[in-house]
């Protein structure tokens, strides 16, 4: 398993958009998966950013990767607050702009653009998100 440890600042979403991008690539997905790793990637840096960390800047994110036979796995770690899954919005797609503001649109990306989205918190480890992305079967 690789990893990277960075700042959760989004000046750093570049660099962990590259690292999942080689990893990505390493695990041999074609160009799709490639882009929808990164963008998944990319939604969840930034949700943990705003939101656990609360835009701050402060605490760090861990993104690390392992390749799976069948697609790559990404497991973003932080030490933000805990999300509450029930305090997020069931999202709509035929909410107005307006009511899209209330939330619950980057979760729904990510499972839009993953084929395995987990998230789990513990007091003592913080909060863990896995992303899975399976290859395009020939």
């Amino acid at each position: 398993m690789q990893s990277v440890r960075v700042p959760a600042k989004y000046e750093y979403l570049a660099q962990i958009s590259k690292f999942v991008g080689k990893a990505a690539d390493d695990a041999n997905l074609d160009d799709a998966a490639i882009y929808a790793v990164q963008l998944a990637v990319d939604e969840a840096c930034s949700n943990i950013m705003e939101h656990a960390y609360l835009g701050k800047g402060q605490g760090e994110i861990i993104c690390s990767y392992e390749i799976l036979e069948d697609g790559l796995k990404i497991i973003l770690s932080d030490m933000g607050k805990p999300l509450n899954p029930e305090d997020v919005p069931v999202f709509d797609l035929s909410a107005t702009l307006e009511e899209l503001n209330r939330g619950g649109a980057g979760i729904y990306l990510m499972h839009q653009l993953m084929d395995q989205v987990h998230y789990e918190t513990d007091p003592q480890l913080g909060n863990k998100l896995e992303l899975v992305k399976r290859k395009e079967r020939q």
